[in-house]
């Protein structure tokens, strides 16, 4: 979703928009929420609803930002993060799951059945993204002889970036976390946040291993020779 400019008049365009849809969502189905309700409910009229968005699925996917953003915050468990003594650690599993089930009614509507395949698709582009500039070829990080510090995510708005090879491994890992918080949401969030992290954990740690991944903790700082 490209940046755009902000001016004020266009950024509380654009917050009565978001809010508007967060409230209907909360309400019915996003397939069942239609330009014309949201341009009600957020008191603008349609056209000011198109210079800004071209359908319900587009304002839907900056609408849940923040969502989106915590949640690819939380995933750096797509490339399981290594403590001080090179041993991995699973901290952040439970607190992506947290996180779903704290939103649980917004991402199954965004997500189940009756959801967005558009806002899926770029949920789980962004999540790959980010798996893959975070994540430091083990080898490498072995070679230097020190912890390297993975990188943030990519900011919401920003491109698919172009020095960003093709990485299998990257997708894989990002659409089996989010498949298996889809599965999740459908089944009703069973289990807590802790058993979730405990099923899903011995499985990246396998992918990582396999594809020669090792990353820090997130937040230490990189430790000098």
């Amino acid at each position: 979703m490209p940046a755009r400019s902000m001016d004020p008049r266009t950024r509380r365009s654009r917050a009565a928009l978001e809010t508007a849809l967060r409230e209907l969502i909360a309400e019915r189905d996003l397939s069942q929420i239609s330009v014309s309700d949201i341009t009600k409910r957020a008191s603008v009229n349609r056209s000011t609803f198109y210079e800004h968005y071209s359908d319900v699925h587009d304002l839907a996917a900056a609408a849940c930002t923040t969502v989106f953003d915590e949640l690819v915050a939380a995933s750096p468990t797509v490339v399981p993060p290594l403590n001080a003594e090179g041993s991995p650690t699973v901290e952040l599993l439970p607190e992506l799951f947290a996180h779903v089930a704290e939103h649980a009614p917004l991402y199954r509507a965004l997500l189940g059945d009756d959801g967005s395949a558009r806002v899926i698709n770029h949920l789980l582009h962004r999540m790959t993204v980010a798996a893959h500039v975070r994540r430091v070829p083990a080898e490498t990080a072995e070679a230097a002889g020190t912890p390297v510090r993975p990188a943030p995510a990519p900011a919401p708005t920003d491109e698919d970036p172009a020095d960003v090879p093709h990485d299998p491994a990257a997708a894989f890992v990002a659409g089996a976390v989010l498949g298996t918080v889809i599965d999740w949401l459908r089944r009703g969030c069973p289990g807590t946040p802790e058993t979730m992290a405990a099923a899903l954990w011995p499985l990246l740690i396998g992918t990582a291993r396999a594809a020669g991944w090792g990353t820090e903790g997130p937040g230490a700082a990189p430790t000098a020779e």
